[in-house]
């Protein structure tokens, strides 16, 4: 969207095992029926409610966003845009009426007319549950100023999904666990978070593929609680698989294979000439084991994930200004990835 620097690269803390922090609030304006029962018209409506909201407001948060109307990109574009975590998947499905409020350097944005009216979404690089959520709720009282949301004494904000209804609130970090899916610990996690009321999930939230050992673990609780006690469950949750990924990965990486592999994985990125984006990214998963456990030195988290987000598939594409096929894509992505990993060495 311009040239400043984006929120996934810079370092966070933690930024080892735990690479995003996501806080999402989902609203909806009380005089208007909700998305999938709205009109063209109202759609319109509430697009143009919620931008001048925003936009006219006296903040200083107000004045670094711009409206991106959605039916404006083509597909490449809108499908970069969720492989930068700016908007769901879901969201692009149907442009028809959908825009987006982003700010600067795209940590921020604001989904229009997606499940809900509203999407108010804060990215974080590393684990910054605390900041994100301070930023959404900044967010949300600015909003809120102008715009009546639907709002019920017992049951909370109103949300076309039950799931959401209460605080509207869902957070969730992106976990690094390499060590804990080499040893098959995934699926008794899998099964005892979701009894603590977590998800635990791909890159891209429900119904998406795990790749390069990346999760999304997420609150899935959101009524009779409040927005402090979700993030504390959250956060005392993470802490706990991160521990665990700890001890799995000083015990994975004390055995030749696993370190083998590492190297082999750092060899192939740096002389390989074709690289899938799945391959790349299964690849750039051992490399970040190898940094962390310190095997591998010379590229710092930031460039890494960094890397991460520009090597997708439209993102690489709608970065080359120019259409690119399979081939020309994956020529393209390993000359990107023996450029960066010059530097990296034993």
């Amino acid at each position: 969207m311009n040239n400043s620097v984006k929120w996934y690269e810079k370092e966070g803390p933690v930024r080892e095992e735990v690479v995003s922090t996501r806080v999402r609030l989902a609203r909806n304006l009380r005089q208007y029926p909700f998305s999938c029962r709205a009109t063209a018209q109202q759609k319109a409506e509430i697009e143009e409610k919620v931008k001048s909201a925003l936009l006219s407001g006296n903040s200083i948060l107000s004045r670094e966003f711009r409206f991106v109307p959605l039916e404006d990109l083509n597909e490449i574009q809108s499908m970069s845009l969720v492989e930068r975590h700016v908007v769901s998947p879901e969201f692009i499905a149907d442009p028809r009426g959908k825009a987006v409020l982003v700010n600067e350097d795209e940590s921020v944005s604001i989904m229009i007319n997606e499940e809900d009216h509203l999407r108010i979404q804060v990215m974080g690089s590393g684990l910054t549950l605390k900041e994100t959520a301070e930023t959404a709720d900044r967010l949300d009282t600015l909003l809120g100023e102008t715009l009546d949301f639907a709002f019920d004494p017992q049951l909370g904000y109103l949300t076309q999904c039950p799931t959401n209804l209460g605080i509207g609130m869902r957070a969730s970090v992106m976990l690094h666990l390499p060590a804990l899916t080499a040893t098959g610990a995934m699926n008794r996690l899998f099964a005892s978070l979701s009894k603590l009321g977590m998800a635990l999930r791909g890159s891209y939230g429900e119904g998406s593929k795990v790749v390069g050992d990346m999760y999304q673990l997420s609150n899935q609780i959101t009524l009779g609680l409040s927005e402090a006690e979700a993030l504390a469950n959250l956060s005392s949750i993470s802490d706990q698989i991160i521990e665990q990924e700890r001890k799995a990965r000083q015990q994975l990486l004390s055995g030749l294979s696993a370190q083998d592999k590492v190297f082999r994985a750092a060899g192939v990125l740096k002389s390989a000439r074709l690289l899938s984006s799945e391959e790349c990214m299964e690849l750039l998963s051992l490399v970040r084991l190898g940094l962390t456990g310190g095997l591998l030195h010379g590229l710092d988290f930031a460039a890494l994930n960094s890397l991460c987000v520009k090597l997708q598939p439209n993102t690489l594409s709608a970065n080359s200004n120019v259409p690119l096929d399979e081939a020309a894509r994956d020529t393209l992505r390993a000359t990107v990835v023996r450029s960066a990993l010059e530097t990296i060495k034993e």
